[in-house]
């Protein structure tokens, strides 16, 4: 009866984590060779790790990641596209989103650029930092909507929350200057408080005319890439050379 109560009571205060651990050791026989304080601290440790499991899976419920089994540790390094082991494990440090840098990865479509995009977002979850990640085009259509039923603040406000904000294919879909406009108030509002990760099959240097409006161009380009890490993508699509199961590998 006291076994029953003891664990219906952890399970009010939310301590599954504990209870779960508890019925595991009443299960093991050895167990009780062990020292009470051993025990609890086995208990305790069972309960923070089950805390800390359940906040990174909200971390990347939230943060909606295109792949969200992408990890920096199923990185390809291959030497024909351009990527540098060291550049990701500056970047798996994650300073660079506590100093409030921001990172452009480019490239032609297929080279892995949203794989490697996903692969950080995941990691800024497992390393605590709120992230959210937006498709491109979906993003602009988002802002064309909040414009249409009035709801634009709201996604400005829950945009300008994330630690780590994640707009991949930037560019790939036709875009008015005026979603441009809100795109620039968007990194106003980040400045100095998140950092942004850009994918896109367009260099740098190509932005101007990607963007169309100059003014526009110039400021977004200065938010964004004089603090930024910079990496480009080369070689054939990997959807060519792994097969047609590896669709977003963008």
């Amino acid at each position: 009866m006291l076994y029953s109560q003891t664990l219906e009571k952890l399970r009010a205060l939310r301590l599954e984590g504990m209870a779960q651990a508890l019925e595991e050791q009443r299960k093991q026989s050895n167990v009780t060779k062990l020292e009470f304080e051993e025990r609890l601290a086995l208990l305790v440790e069972r309960q923070w790790l089950w805390k800390e499991n359940r906040a990174l899976a909200a971390r990347l419920k939230r943060a909606q990641l295109k792949i969200p089994n992408a990890c920096l540790e199923d990185i390809d390094y291959a030497s024909h596209r351009g990527l540098k082991r060291a550049q990701i494990d500056q970047l798996r440090a994650g300073q660079w989103v506590e100093q409030h840098r921001n990172c452009i990865v480019t490239g032609s479509t297929g080279v892995g650029k949203t794989y490697l995009g996903c692969a950080l977002g995941q990691q800024a979850c497992r390393d605590g930092i709120r992230t959210l990640y937006y498709y491109g085009p979906k993003l602009f259509r988002g802002l064309h909507q909040a414009h249409a039923d009035g709801s634009l603040t709201k996604l400005l406000k829950n945009l300008q929350k994330a630690s780590l904000l994640i707009i991949d294919d930037l560019g790939i879909a036709s875009v008015g200057a005026k979603q441009y406009r809100d795109f620039l108030e968007i990194l106003d509002d980040r400045n100095g408080t998140g950092s942004t990760l850009i994918t896109s099959q367009f260099p740098v240097a190509q932005w101007h005319e990607m963007i169309a409006d100059e003014t526009v161009a110039d400021a977004i380009l200065d938010r964004l890439v004089h603090n930024a890490y910079r990496l480009e993508l080369r070689g054939e699509s990997m959807r060519k050379t792994k097969g047609p199961n590896l669709g977003n590998e963008n």
